[in-house]
């Protein structure tokens, strides 16, 4: 196992991990704007994607989870969900609640709860986590892989 990769795409899932479950959650609970919250996680987020995307490609060019065992076959189909999930994310949906945001103005609360913005930027900012949440567990699941594919090849054969 060429562990760097590896070791980079751990490096993300931490990253994310730190956005999701720690970073957003503070920035709505101690800014004094949801607004403003939501303009600090919006910038956050891109490079929390795009940053995916590098990675799982930079993993599997550095790590090259080509060979027929399934710790290899499981590797490289994770690390094609982590690029494609962020992918779809950051050039697919995130476009789409941009769109919203600016029909709708900076303060959602201001609009009904049963304005069809309103719910539609609900169910955007659902898929949006989604995807992060799919990609995150297929960045743990091809970290998994590696260490499994090389705790399998440390030990030796029996003669």
């Amino acid at each position: 196992m060429k562990p760097l990769g590896s070791l980079l795409l751990a490096a993300w899932l931490g990253a994310a991990l730190l956005f999701a479950a720690s970073v957003a959650p503070a920035a709505f609970a101690v800014l004094p704007a949801r607004a403003l919250a939501g303009a600090l996680v919006g910038r956050i987020l891109p490079v929390v994607f795009v940053a995916g995307m590098g990675t799982a490609v930079l993993a599997f060019a550095l790590d090259r989870p080509l060979g027929r065992d399934i710790p290899a076959r499981v590797r490289a189909g994770a690390l094609a969900v982590v690029a494609i999930a962020c992918g779809v994310a950051q050039f697919v949906i995130a476009p789409r609640i941009g769109a919203l945001r600016a029909e709708m103005g900076p303060v959602i609360e201001a609009l009904a709860v049963d304005d069809p913005r309103r719910r539609a930027f609900g169910q955007l900012h659902a898929i949006s986590v989604a995807w992060l949440g799919l990609a995150m567990l297929a960045a743990a699941l091809a970290v998994g892989a590696a260490a499994w594919s090389g705790r399998r090849s440390a030990v030796p054969s029996a003669p």
